[in-house]
C-alpha cells in the first residue's frame, strides 16, 4: 500500500490558494467549520500512515498517483470536493482490508489538485470529525456512507473557557521559541476563540510531536473537555523539549560566538603587535629557541654547521608544512644535547668504598675491582670509555651494583634494557625520511641526563634478538668500543656525537649467547652469588629494613630472630641471589600485619618454632651427601648458581656387555659418560678392579632430578670414579665432591664455575673437593672466607684423583 504523508514543508498561509473558498468555508466566530450543506454522507476514503488529520487543520498532502488516481478523480467529479482520511498507522503491505480503518477519520475538502510524476499533490482543508456507519466499496477506490458526531458545547462552562484560555496560552508560548511554527501560524491562531474549543483542541494536537496512536486517540475522543484534558499534558510536554531544545541551541551559538570572538581578537593581537615590533611569528619564536639553547654549550664545529644550515632552512619554511615540522623536530633533538656538558667526578677511594659497602653486604672482589678502576682513573683524570660486564645469576645485585658506581663517582645514571630488543634502530636511531623517526637510545640517554658522562646501563645484554630488522648486538659494536665510540653516528642526528665519555655498565646472567666480537669489547666481573652469612648480612641490613620501612611498620613491631632468618635461607630461598629470599621475608611481613591487625598483641615474635606458620613446610631440606658403591657427588654449574650433582652406576645383570645412561643428559655429557666408559674399562688393572668387570656387566649410569636438563663436559671425571667405585665395589665414606673434564687418555682438564662450585659444596657441608690442577689460580682468586676450611686436592691425571678417592 502506498503511503499517503503529509507535507512538512509547506505551512497554511502558502497552501491556502484561493482565498475566496477558503473566507466561504468558514463559519461564524472565524473557526474552520464548514456549514453541513458541504458535508456529504458519501464520501471516498483514504488511508494515512504517518499521524491523523484534525479537522483544525489545512496541509498539503501527497499521494500516489498509480493507486490513487482513480479515488481522485471520482473526488473531483463531485460536487462537494470533499474526501476522507483515515489513519491506518503500519497496517497493511499491500491493499487494506476494511477492518484496517478506524470507525473515526476526518473529512477534508480538497484544493489545488498537481500531478507530478509518479505522484498527485493536493491540499487537504480539515472540515468535520466523521464516523463510518457503513461500507459501500470495500476495494480502492474505498466508498462509505458517514455520520457526522456533534460537540456539545456549552459556551458559557467556566471550566472548558479555562482550559482553552491555557491553550491558547501554550501555543502562544511555543510558537517563539520553535522555529517549525512560523509567524503565518499565529495569524492562523487569531481565528480560534475560547467559545468554540473543539477546533482550538484539534489544531493544538496537530500542532505536537506525539505519537500517531496518541493522535487518533485524541481524534476519537468526541466530549470536548475529556479531548482537553488529554490534549493539554502533550502540549505542555511539547513546551518542554523545545525549551531544552532552545537552551542547548543557545548554549552552542554561545561557546561558538566566544570561540570564534576570541580567535578574532587573538588574530587581530597577533597583528597588532607584528605591525608594532614586540612580537614574533611561530616561525621565529622557534629559530630564538634553538638559538638560547646553544649559548652556554660547547658544540663542535662540524655540527654547528648543519645546525645553521638547518636554521636557515626553517626560516624559510612555512609553519604549516610537513618539511617544517620534520625539520623542527631534528633542531629540537640536536639543540637539546649537552654538547661539551661534563659532570665532575668524584676521584675519591674512600668515598667510593663508603658507598659501596653502604649498598651492598659481600661482593668483596667485585667492591675491590670497582675501586681498583676508580684508582686508575685518579691517575688518568677520566674513568670514561671502560666498558664493564657484570655477570651473574639472577637477584646478585648487578644492576644495583651498577647504580652504585654512578653514586660512587657523582655521575648521572640511565638504564635500558635490551633484553628481547630486535630492531637496530632503537640503538642507532630511524633514518629521517621514515615516519615517526627517532633517535637511538643512546641520544635519549644523553638528552635525558643532561651530561656527556653518564653512567649508562645495558641491561640484560645476554638476552638480545635478531631479526629481519637487524642484528642490535652488531650494532653495539661500534657503541662499545672505545676506539670507534668517538665518533659514533647516529642515523637520525646523522652527525658525529663523542660516547668516549660514558662509562658504559653492562649485565648479563650468561655469557653463551653474547657474540664474542662483542664480548671482546668488555672487562668481566663475576657476580657469582652468595652464601649462608652474606645472605644473613644482607638480609639483616637491607631487605628487611627496606620492606618494614615501606609498609611502614615500625621495626619493634616484627621481631624477626637470627635463628629464623638463617632458617629462612636454608629452607626456602637457596638461590644464589637473593631475590626468593626477599619474596619469603615479605610473606612474612604480610601474616605478621594480619596477625597485629586481628589480635591484641602489639608485636609478633617470628622464631623457628612458629616459622612454618608464615611459610609453610620448608621447599628445601638438609642435603643428604648420597654414599654407597658407584655414588660419587659432583659439582656443577647453573645459570642460577652452583650445585651438587650425585652421579650414580650399577650393574643391572651379566647377561651382556654395555651401559645405559639416563637423567635427560645433553649430547656433551652423553659423550663425557662415553668417554668414562672407555677409560675405565680399559685402565680397570690399573687401578686395582677386576680387569674383566666390565666384559659380563650391563651398567646403568644415572644422574638423578631427572626432570632437569643438564649437559656440560665437566662431569667426566665423576662418571669415571662412579665406574671405578662400581669396579672394586667399594664405596667413598667421606664428604668429597669432584669436577673436571677428562679426556680418553686420562688428562683431567679445565671447567669454569669454581667459585659457584665450591658454594654449592659449602651448603651441602662438603669441604673435601678436587679440582682440576689448571684451574688452581681460580681457586687460589677466591676470598678467604669460602676457601676457609676447605680441602681441595687438583689433578692434572686421573691417576691423581684415583689416588685422593682410593688411596
Amino acid at each position: 500500500m502506498s503511503e499517503f504523508d503529509q507535507d512538512p514543508d509547506h505551512n497554511a498561509a502558502d497552501i491556502l490558494g484561493d482565498t475566496s473558498e477558503q473566507q466561504q468555508a468558514q463559519g461564524h466566530h472565524g473557526a474552520v467549520v464548514p456549514t453541513s450543506e458541504y458535508l456529504p454522507e458519501r464520501i471516498y476514503l483514504l488511508p494515512i500512515h504517518n499521524r491523523p488529520f484534525f479537522p483544525a487543520q489545512v496541509q498539503p498532502l501527497v499521494i500516489q498517483r498509480q493507486r490513487w488516481q482513480e479515488t481522485m478523480q471520482r473526488v473531483a467529479n463531485t460536487n462537494h470536493h470533499a474526501v476522507g482520511v483515515a489513519y491506518v498507522g503500519d497496517a497493511g503491505g499491500g491493499e487494506l482490508a476494511h477492518d484496517d480503518f478506524p470507525e473515526i477519520g476526518t473529512a477534508v475538502k480538497v484544493h489545488k489538485i498537481q500531478g507530478e510524476d509518479q505522484q498527485i499533490q493536493f491540499i487537504a482543508q480539515g472540515m468535520r470529525r466523521f464516523r463510518i456507519v457503513r461500507w459501500l466499496s470495500k476495494k480502492p477506490p474505498y466508498l462509505v456512507e458517514v455520520s457526522y458526531p456533534k460537540e456539545p458545547i456549552d459556551a458559557e462552562d467556566e471550566e472548558a473557557r479555562a482550559y482553552a484560555m491555557a491553550m491558547i496560552n501554550g501555543i502562544k508560548e511555543l510558537l517563539p521559541i520553535n522555529p517549525l511554527y512560523g509567524e503565518e501560524l499565529k495569524h492562523y491562531l487569531n481565528r480560534f476563540s475560547p467559545h468554540e474549543p473543539g477546533p482550538l483542541t484539534d489544531f493544538a494536537a496537530a500542532i505536537t510531536s506525539a505519537k500517531g496512536g496518541e493522535l487518533q486517540e485524541i481524534l476519537e475522543t468526541l466530549p470536548i473537555m475529556a479531548r482537553m484534558q488529554k490534549v493539554l499534558p502533550l502540549l505542555r510536554k511539547e513546551i518542554e523539549v523545545a525549551q531544552l531544545q532552545s537552551e542547548i541551541s543557545e548554549q552552542v551559538n554561545a561557546q561558538m560566538q566566544e570561540r570564534q570572538r576570541e580567535f578574532f581578537l587573538r588574530e587581530q593581537l597577533k597583528v597588532i603587535q607584528k605591525e608594532l615590533g614586540i612580537s614574533k611569528d611561530d616561525r621565529e619564536n622557534d629559530v630564538d629557541t634553538f638559538r638560547a639553547r646553544l649559548e652556554n654549550l660547547e658544540v663542535p664545529e662540524r655540527v654547528m654547521s648543519r645546525i645553521d644550515d638547518e636554521l636557515d632552512k626553517l626560516s624559510v619554511l612555512e609553519t604549516g608544512s610537513p618539511e617544517y615540522g620534520t625539520t623542527r623536530n631534528y633542531l629540537d633533538w640536536l639543540t637539546a644535547l649537552p654538547w661539551g656538558v661534563t659532570s665532575d667526578d668524584q676521584l675519591d677511594l674512600k668515598h667510593a668504598r663508603q658507598v659501596l659497602d653502604r649498598d651492598h653486604d659481600g661482593l668483596n672482589d667485585v667492591k675491590e675491582r670497582i675501586v681498583e678502576f676508580l684508582a686508575e682513573g685518579t691517575f688518568k683524570g677520566d674513568v670514561g670509555g671502560s666498558i664493564l660486564m657484570l655477570v651473574g645469576p639472577p637477584g646478585v645485585g648487578k644492576t644495583s651494583v651498577g647504580r652504585s658506581i654512578a653514586d660512587a663517582l657523582g655521575r648521572k645514571f640511565y638504564r635500558f634494557s635490551v633484553g628481547g630488543m630486535r630492531d637496530e634502530a632503537e640503538i642507532k636511531g630511524h633514518r629521517r625520511t621514515y615516519i615517526g623517526a627517532m633517535p637511538g637510545k643512546l641520544v635519549q640517554a644523553l638528552k635525558e641526563v643532561e651530561v656527556e658522562n653518564p653512567v649508562i646501563m645495558l641491561d640484560e645484554i645476554d638476552k638480545m634478538g635478531q631479526s629481519f630488522q637487524g642484528d642490535p648486538a652488531s650494532a653495539l659494536l661500534e657503541v662499545l668500543d672505545p676506539e670507534q665510540n668517538v665518533d659514533f653516528l647516529d642515523h637520525y642526528l646523522d652527525v658525529r656525537l663523542d660516547l668516549s665519555k660514558v662509562l658504559f655498565v653492562c649485565t648479563a646472567n650468561q655469557l653463551d649467547t653474547i657474540p664474542p666480537a662483542l664480548l671482546d669489547r668488555m672487562e668481566q666481573l663475576r657476580l657469582s652469588g652468595y652464601i649462608a652469612e652474606e645472605k644473613v648480612a644482607i638480609a639483616k641490613n637491607h631487605l628487611w629494613p627496606r620492606l618494614l620501612e615501606r609498609d611502614k611498620i615500625p621495626k619493634k613491631r616484627i621481631n624477626l630472630t637470627d635463628a629464623a632468618l638463617r632458617q629462612v635461607i636454608e629452607g626456602y630461598a637457596r638461590e644464589a641471589g637473593v631475590r626468593q629470599l626477599e619474596k619469603q621475608l615479605h610473606r612474612i611481613v604480610r601474616k605478621a600485619a594480619v596477625k597485629l591487625l586481628e589480635g591484641d598483641q602489639q608485636s609478633v615474635k617470628v622464631s623457628v618454632n612458629n616459622l612454618e606458620e608464615y611459610l609453610g613446610a620448608p621447599i628445601f631440606r638438609k642435603e643428604q651427601v648420597l654414599k654407597g658403591v658407584g655414588v660419587v657427588t659432583g659439582l656443577a654449574w647453573t645459570a642460577m648458581g652452583g650445585a651438587t650433582l650425585p652421579i650414580e652406576a650399577s650393574k643391572v645383570h651379566a647377561l651382556t656387555r654395555g651401559i645405559k645412561l639416563t637423567g635427560k643428559l645433553g649430547e656433551v655429557m652423553q659423550e663425557s659418560a662415553n668417554i668414562a666408559y672407555s677409560y675405565a674399562l680399559g685402565h680397570l688393572g690399573e687401578y686395582g678392579a677386576d680387569p674383566d668387570f666390565f666384559n659380563e656387566a650391563f651398567v646403568h649410569m644415572h644422574v638423578p632430578e631427572g626432570a632437569t636438563p643438564k649437559d656440560g663436559p665437566s662431569a667426566g671425571v665423576t662418571m669415571t670414579t662412579a665406574l671405578l667405585s662400581l669396579a672394586r665395589n667399594e664405596s667413598i665414606d667421606r664428604a668429597l665432591a669432584m669436577t673436571g673434564e677428562l679426556t680418553l687418555t686420562g688428562q683431567v682438564l679445565p671447567v669454569g664455575g669454581i667459585r659457584e662450585k665450591i658454594i654449592a659444596a659449602r651448603r651441602s657441608d662438603i669441604f673435601e673437593a678436587i679440582l682440576p690442577e689448571a684451574n688452581r689460580r681460580d681457586y687460589d682468586e677466591l676470598p678467604d672466607f669460602l676457601k676457609e676450611g676447605m680441602t681441595v686436592h687438583f689433578a692434572k691425571h686421573y691417576r691423581d684423583v684415583a689416588k685422593v678417592v682410593f688411596d
